[in-house]
């Protein structure tokens, strides 16, 4: 009886020893990409602005961070990177907005200029079947079928089913209805945050 209680202690004790040294390790290799990880996110970032502000001489100037009840009464957080030029000329601002979609959480990064026209967009996240993510990527794209590219968004885009002007995605009207409402979130998250604000904001020197 005493040989199992030994033969059981011993087990334990090697087990926990396997545990500990793996999570010794996995911290080790964490630490070790996390760097390359967030770099590769930044650049990432980095392209996709200039992608939806459709310049590639510019620069963030500062980052907001602002929290708004959306049409459906949601708060939702945006992050808004108001960017300019070399020569320090105001371009707008590229909006992180997030909904809920088909599938799940559905992120968009949309570039306005100064008066709020759409400029350009990127999907940065989405959970929506396959397929249809890569579908919202080019739909609402310029020259195509539910172009909104130049619009300026004063009156909410909705799709025409709803009444609206904006074609749906083939067989995916509630992916498209996700997407207008991340695109008419971000605009008002743009134009209602003060030029001054503080609250959330990094400069960028």
């Amino acid at each position: 009886m005493k040989k199992l209680e030994s033969s059981l202690l011993n087990m334990v004790l090697v087990l926990t020893g396997i545990s500990v040294i793996m999570g010794g390790i996995l911290a080790y290799v964490n630490h070790l990409t996390e760097g390359p990880i967030n770099a590769q996110k930044a650049k990432a970032l980095s392209d996709g602005i200039k992608a939806v502000m459709v310049c590639d001489d510019i620069a963030v100037d500062r980052t907001d961070t602002v929290c708004q009840h959306d049409a459906t009464g949601k708060e939702r957080v945006y992050i808004i990177y108001q960017t300019r030029d070399a020569r320090g000329n105001d371009l707008g601002a590229a909006v992180e907005s997030t909904v809920g979609g088909f599938g799940g959480d559905l992120k968009v990064l949309v570039g306005f200029d100064p008066e709020g026209k759409i400029l350009g967009y990127t999907l940065l996240e989405h959970a929506e079947t396959p397929g249809l993510g890569a579908k919202a990527d080019n739909w609402f794209q310029k020259g195509e079928k539910g172009d909104i590219i130049g619009i300026t968004p004063i009156e909410p885009l909705t799709v025409s089913k709803d009444g609206g002007q904006i074609d749906a995605i083939t067989a995916s009207t509630i992916t498209s209805r996700a997407f207008l409402l991340a695109i008419n979130n971000a605009y008002n998250a743009y134009k209602n945050t003060p030029i001054d604000a503080q609250t959330g904001a990094t400069k960028k020197e």
